[in-house]
């Protein structure tokens, strides 16, 4: 069984704070709607009766003492009479004598018999809408009982010995009780229900477990904001994702003591993880920072690094592929920020993985990487597809994106096998779409705000 976190799941449980306290409202105005304008009022009182020495046991006198045998059998008795009060032969007889609007079964079930501990004493409780049909019921059934009883038996050892009497206490009250039951069962009910989904939701959720989880480091989270554009680096430089990218930025120049990482494959697990919004906003902050920076866009099925700088996807990565490799420069887009171009993707190939996997690739990225500080590749996601793991081969590392709440872990270790299988060097994961709400950015927000 997999090892829950505590913290985490509180973390998780937050999320559903006004689900939890919506529910829980629902219950309790329901149980109330329902204990004041539906449940009518019982009202229950009881007669008690003793089983004594009977009448033709062999004994004369009245005063006689009783014998062990006579408890004993008493004793036995008490479970026998208890199913004869409740019986067709006694319930019938009561409602015909007080001519009750009832069938058998539903004065059964308003009736109770109960053995008193180590008792011969029988008690019947008796609950009815009107307190004085209550008293009447429950003495009738005594008397009832105790006639049958003489024809059953041949013996006379009922005795009553507290006749019912007439309760205006309302004996179903139960509105306290209720509302605490449904505060309970809203409270520990969702919250059950939430453990579940979480026990069994498999997706990316930062903890300090996760790198643990993931098998890689984490190397930034990038913030949900609301009106996030494709360049928030550009267009809102001090938000807080864009100090998240530069965050990023900073742990790739220091990812290696080794090797120097210049060539950077983006990729993801599944589409729609936010790789590209990563991809192009990390080639803006690099040449923000004074590196010479190529974007090349090889999602060559459905990339849209064009789409995201507003220039034209004529000629691209895959029509370069094909075409005259000889002039790889006029392929190459300049865009408005200073020391950043970009290969789009092209015309969509028929054989996206062959042009990836082409020798011309090989050597493309080989002249790129000269020619410039850092190179960004925007991958194609993993799921499914051999683009990016082609890609992991050629180049000096490769992060994870991954979007919080969405990604499977599963599914992104899957992705991780198989790009270390094909000897790609994973610097790390990136934790995209989080909510700043309990991130630890939040703090920080007033020195990274917006100038309006």
């Amino acid at each position: 069984m997999e090892e829950i976190n505590i913290k985490d799941f509180l973390d998780y449980l937050k999320k559903y704070i006004i689900l939890i306290i919506f529910i829980t409202v629902l219950l309790v105005s329901g149980m109330f709607a329902y204990d004041k304008m539906v449940k009518k009022p019982m009202y229950t009182t009881y007669t008690t009766i003793v089983l004594v020495k009977g009448e033709n046991n062999g004994l004369t006198g009245t005063n006689e003492a009783i014998s062990q045998n006579d408890v004993l059998l008493n004793q036995n008795l008490v479970s026998t009479y208890s199913q004869i009060i409740k019986s067709k032969l006694v319930l019938k007889q009561v409602i015909s004598d007080l001519k009750l609007d009832y069938s058998i079964k539903q004065l059964s079930s308003n009736i109770k018999v109960e053995a008193l501990e180590d008792t011969e004493i029988l008690k019947i409780s008796v609950s009815d809408l009107k307190p004085e049909r209550a008293a009447d019921i429950a003495n009738k059934i005594a008397d009832v009982f105790s006639l049958e009883i003489k024809k059953i038996y041949k013996i006379n050892n009922v005795s009553v010995i507290d006749d019912a009497q007439v309760s205006y206490e309302v004996s179903n009250n139960t509105l306290k009780r209720d509302i605490a039951l449904a505060i309970l069962a809203g409270i520990f009910g969702t919250s059950a229900l939430v453990f579940i989904k979480f026990y069994f939701d498999d997706t990316v959720k930062y903890s300090e477990s996760l790198e643990q989880e993931i098998k890689m480091p984490i190397i930034a989270k990038v913030l949900r904001e609301k009106n996030s554009t494709d360049l928030i680096t550009v267009k809102r430089p001090n938000a807080l994702t864009s100090e998240s990218i530069r965050t990023l930025r900073t742990n790739l120049q220091f990812a290696s003591v080794d090797k120097e990482i210049k060539t950077i494959l983006l990729t993801s697990t599944l589409p729609g993880e936010g790789k590209s919004f990563i991809a192009a906003n990390l080639a803006v902050s690099f040449a923000q920072a004074g590196k010479l920076v190529l974007l090349v866009d090889c999602d060559l099925r459905k990339g849209r690094q064009h789409k995201i700088f507003g220039i034209p996807n004529q000629k691209g990565l895959s029509n370069l592929l094909i075409g005259d490799f000889g002039k790889v420069k006029d392929y190459i887009h300049k865009t408005k920020i200073k020391g950043l171009s970009v290969i789009t993707r092209g015309a969509c190939p028929p054989n996206p993985s062959e042009l990836l996997n082409s020798k011309k690739n090989s050597v493309f990225i080989g002249k790129v990487r000269d020619w410039y500080d850092v190179v960004i590749f925007d991958g194609a996601p993993c799921s499914g597809l051999s683009d990016s793991l082609i890609l992991s081969s050629f180049v000096d590392g490769v992060v994870m994106v991954t979007s919080e709440n969405t990604t499977p872990k599963s599914e992104l270790n899957n992705s991780r096998k198989s790009i270390t299988a094909v000897g790609g060097n994973i610097v790390g994961g990136v934790i995209n779409n989080m909510n700043n709400k309990g991130s630890s950015y939040g703090k920080y927000y007033y020195y990274y705000e917006d100038d309006e």
